[in-house]
């Protein structure tokens, strides 16, 4: 039961707020894009390239740099 000092109130406004920043949080990780140049090189990016002269390799983003850098000798063959 809750006192009169609303502890209750307090205590399920932290519980909402938790679970607000725990299904934001993943909106704000960073992802990490294999594109390739007009040049035909390719780089890592840490954004979606708005550039049309930028094409993403591959099929999606990655999580981490490290993976990136993984899959681009896999999939960036020059």
């Amino acid at each position: 039961m809750c006192n009169p000092q609303g502890r209750c109130h307090i205590l399920r406004s932290i519980v909402i707020a938790g679970l607000l920043v725990g299904v934001a949080a993943p909106a704000f990780a960073a992802e990490f894009f294999i594109v390739r140049g007009p040049d035909k090189k390719c780089q890592i990016v840490e954004k979606r390239p708005t550039d049309t002269k930028l094409v993403i390799v591959g099929d999606k983003a990655y999580i981490s740099r490290d993976e990136a850098q993984k899959q681009l000798t896999v999939v960036c063959k020059d």
